[in-house]
């Protein structure tokens, strides 16, 4: 695939996530990655959250920090991390 859609269907919103489906869904059920949308009464991804929330997680959006070294400077103190 060239060029994502804008909205994904569950199996293309795994895919552009590098994950099967039933891992690409357990992310959405502990809430990492974003919760669908309706269009056209089907469950739909938009490419934009997905970018947004995989940024969060990597550290590359605005606080420039993974949550699992947050987590951890939180439990541990900022000498920890």
């Amino acid at each position: 695939m060239t060029a994502w859609p804008r909205a994904m269907k569950r199996a293309n919103a795994a895919a552009y996530c590098d994950l099967s489906e039933s891992a690409f869904e357990r992310e959405v059920l502990e809430g990492r990655l974003p919760q669908p949308v309706k269009l056209g009464n089907r469950d739909h991804w938009c490419k934009n959250a997905l970018d947004a929330a995989l940024d969060h997680i990597t550290g590359q959006g605005q606080d420039n920090e993974p949550d699992y070294r947050r987590r951890h400077r939180e439990k541990y103190g900022q000498e920890a991390a």
